[in-house]
Order: C-alpha cells, then structure tokens, then sequence
C-alpha cells in the first residue's frame, strides 16, 4: 500500500468498493458538439446490508441508512484514479454530480474533460477496469448483534447512521485499492475484539451469579 492511502486511513477515512453492475456507461449529444462520455449509477444503496467480513463463528455486515448523506457536504466531491492522482471529474466544475435519491447514493460524471477521463471511460465501458471505489468519513452509526443458537454464528451489524464527507469516488485497478480491504479489517476486527469482550463479561457475570446461587442455597 502505497504512502498516499496509508495517510488517508489515519485520518479515519474509510473505503468500500462500488458494485459495477449499478454503474452505466453511456454518450450523450452535447448539443451537437460533441459526445459526452457519462458514468451513472450508484455508490451505495440504503437499507440494502452487504457482508463486510466473515472470521470463524463472526459474520460483520453493513448497511447505510437513507438519511446518511442528508447533512454531508456533497458540493466537491472528486473523481480519481485509485483514490489518488490527477482529478477528472469533480462537483464544483458541473463534471461529476452526487446526491441521494431513493434508491442509493447517485452519481454521474462526465468524463470527456480530460485525456485520462477519456481512458478510464473507456477502460469501464471496455470492463478493463471492473471495480470503483469511494472514500468517506463516518461520523455516527450504531450496532446490533445476534446470535444462530444452532449454528453459534454471531452476526454483527453495523448501520451507518451519519456520513459526515464524502471525499471521493474512484475508479481502481487490479487488485482493488488496497485501503478497501485494510479499512474494512481494522473496523471488523476491531468489533469482533468488542463483542468477544463483552461475551466475555456476560459469561463471567453469569458464573459469578450462579456460584452466588449455589452458596445461598447451602
């Protein structure tokens, strides 16, 4: 991984992939003038949980709550290669607009700007480059856990409630942007450490009152 998304991270900056089944190449007539090379499509949908990571008997998921984006600045957003680099794409030129609908977080870029928009255009609608990514900041979300008494399979939902910037949506290369799958590790292995505790806990609390039982009864 290279200096620029390790920097990114530490900054609390996180990473998910876009499913390119929801992305659309297409043109549109420019008036005439030309042909504008468009992406449309979505980088994430509501209410919709995805499997983030499974580990042993864990199973962490996510899902974005439709109201995420309501208070997020979503004036500027650009779009990069790779997270990093030279910007083809960005809200504050009227290239590359996002905004939620209700369906999902939605956008749409023109990327006949620039001789590299040009590429990555055609490297999509090619399926030479298969994958997008976006980068956020979460500021509030909340978790549920539950637990299949047969199987022992403890799920971990995670809803994210509040995204306070949207910093970027990119499209990667092979292999996908490596912040995706070390941002995705650190916040799963950090809640699977957190529910084991609290297991932990519970069961100690509950051999402690069990032995309190047992005495009053003697």
């Amino acid at each position: 991984m290279n200096k620029t998304i390790e920097d990114k991270l530490s900054d609390g900056r996180q990473y998910r992939d876009i499913d390119l089944k929801n992305i659309e190449c297409r043109e549109a007539s420019d008036d005439g003038d030309g042909d504008e090379m468009l992406v449309t499509g979505y980088a994430t949908t509501f209410n919709q949980p995805y499997e983030l990571f499974r580990v042993e008997n864990y199973i962490v998921t996510e899902e974005v709550d439709a109201h995420a984006y309501d208070e997020c600045d979503l004036s500027d957003v650009i779009m990069q290669y790779n997270h990093e680099g030279r910007v083809f794409a960005r809200g504050s030129n009227g290239t590359l607009t996002v905004a939620p609908d209700e369906f999902g977080l939605r956008m749409m870029a023109r990327l006949d700007g620039t001789e590299l928009g040009r590429q990555v255009w055609n490297e999509i609608r090619g399926g030479y480059t298969n994958k997008m990514s976006q980068g956020f900041m979460v500021a509030k979300d909340e978790r549920t856990e539950t637990e299949d008494r047969e199987t022992g399979i403890i799920t971990i939902n995670r809803r994210i409630l509040k995204v306070s910037k949207l910093f970027d949506v990119s499209a990667v290369s092979l292999p996908a942007n490596p912040g995706t799958s070390i941002s995705v590790r650190s916040y799963c292995e950090g809640v699977i450490a957190e529910v084991r505790q609290e297991i932990a806990e519970r069961t100690e609390r509950g051999r402690k009152i069990k032995r309190i039982r047992i005495m009053c009864e003697v």
